[in-house]
């Protein structure tokens, strides 16, 4: 089954990050990163109550960490796309379609949350493999950090166990960058180039491609490039 962390990007207030280990255990999660948190001290201890181990034991990783580690990263947003057309945050999928997605993974996946006032950059959720956003009203559709958390925990508890191992990130760069190099060979404008590779990260993301379907990817676009080189 995927083994599933829950990565908190530069958290505000202690408090939250007390109570989002205190919801993570209560749905059986223990791997908890930290981004350039606040500084925590009694309150986040007192919050995460019997969770201390999960606090304690958190890892203290960069976003750029975060992305070399983990074989599927998964961002949340309360911001979304209007149209297909802008690729930063679309498409998006509910809690319980991330479910259903990395079910049968066999890899380590990364669910990231953001920070408390703003969420994530455009850069930092223009690396991820998929995109979580939590159906709100309209009214107030401004969620807690932990209650966002507990949400993703609640929906991602008991997974099945997976049935293949994931590409991780190293074969996914390589592939991307080769997509990138394939793009300047057919003359791809430079100003469709950024929103092209979202939309293609977002596409091959959300597959879950294995190490064999990457290397077929690189074959097939090997032979276009062949064919280019040697065409009369």
């Amino acid at each position: 089954m995927p083994e599933i962390s829950i990565v908190l990007v530069e958290p505000l207030y202690e408090g939250n990050v007390g109570f989002a280990a205190r919801v993570m255990k209560n749905f059986g999660f223990t791997r908890l990163v930290l981004v350039n948190p606040c500084p925590l001290g009694d309150d986040a201890a007192m919050r995460a109550s019997h969770a201390r181990d999960v606090l304690d034991g958190a890892r203290r990783m960069t976003t750029d960490e975060v992305y070399r580690e983990f074989d599927f990263v998964v961002t949340t947003t309360g911001e979304v796309s209007k149209s297909v057309c802008t690729a930063m945050r679309m498409p998006y999928y509910t809690p319980a379609e991330v479910r259903e997605i990395i079910a049968d993974i066999d890899g380590t996946v990364a669910v990231l949350f953001g920070r408390e006032n703003w969420g994530l950059a455009n850069e930092e959720l223009a690396r991820a493999n998929l995109i979580c956003t939590i159906p709100t009203s309209e009214a107030y559709p401004i969620l807690n950090l932990s209650h966002a958390v507990g949400i993703l925990c609640y929906e991602l508890a008991n997974l099945p166990r997976g049935t293949y191992p994931l590409a991780g990130q190293v074969e996914m760069g390589s592939l991307y960058r080769h997509f990138d190099a394939f793009l300047d060979r057919i003359d791809h404008p430079d100003f469709k180039r950024e929103n092209t590779m979202i939309l293609l990260r977002r596409v091959l993301g959300r597959t879950k491609l294995t190490t064999r379907e990457v290397s077929t990817l690189h074959g097939l676009m090997r032979r276009a490039e062949w064919h280019m080189e040697n065409k009369d």
